[in-house]
């Protein structure tokens, strides 16, 4: 899969290549709800933001990670990160993850148009036969907003990773298929251009 930097343009949101750059908006975006303190999901706090952003380049340099800044159109700050994770090349497959956002943006129109356009590429130009989604079993609003998207359950991982705090995580795993994606896409865009109340 090439790893070439890629920059998507929405109406919401873009998405750019993850820099250094971008750290001063990504400490402030955090602080928005202190996400860091979720204690479900990994999310770092202001002092360890530059030791993640290195990670995630890290791991591009490696080709298993493209990482993203969400950048805010009406702002033009970072408010969050997103990245294709455990690529697979050989199988067609991809994951979405490692997402997160400053709060004031949760339930906006951002993530949505950043999932349509992260999709769009993995399908449509990356030839996906499935796109796949991960979080912790307890993450009811990560659940929620994924199962929003039109992804399908694929089954729960049963204590497969040691959380920070040393509890076991059970990850649900959900998955678009490639013969999903054009129903999935109408839906999308109906939810990006129905009225919002």
């Amino acid at each position: 899969m090439n790893l070439a930097p890629l920059t998507f343009t929405g109406k919401h949101a873009d998405l750019v290549p993850l820099s250094m750059a971008h750290h001063d908006d990504l400490i402030d975006a955090v602080r928005d709800g202190e996400l860091w303190n979720l204690w479900y999901t990994f999310i770092p706090t202001p002092e360890r933001m530059a030791a993640e952003i290195e990670r995630r380049l890290k791991l591009h340099e490696a080709g298993s990670m493209q990482p993203f800044s969400v950048v805010d159109v009406r702002s033009g700050r970072a408010v969050g990160m997103t990245t294709y994770m455990n690529i697979d090349a050989p199988n067609r497959r991809v994951e979405i993850g490692s997402t997160w956002y400053r709060r004031s943006v949760q339930r906006t129109p951002i993530n949505t148009e950043c999932k349509r356009m992260l999709l769009a590429h993995a399908f449509d130009s990356l030839n996906c036969i499935a796109v796949e989604f991960r979080t912790h079993w307890f993450n009811h609003a990560s659940r929620a907003g994924i199962e929003r998207l039109g992804a399908k359950l694929d089954g729960v991982l049963r204590a497969h990773q040691i959380a920070a705090n040393g509890s076991l995580r059970d990850t649900c795993v959900y998955s678009i298929t490639a013969a999903e994606w054009p129903a999935v896409r109408a839906h999308l865009d109906h939810q990006l251009t129905k009225p919002r109340g």
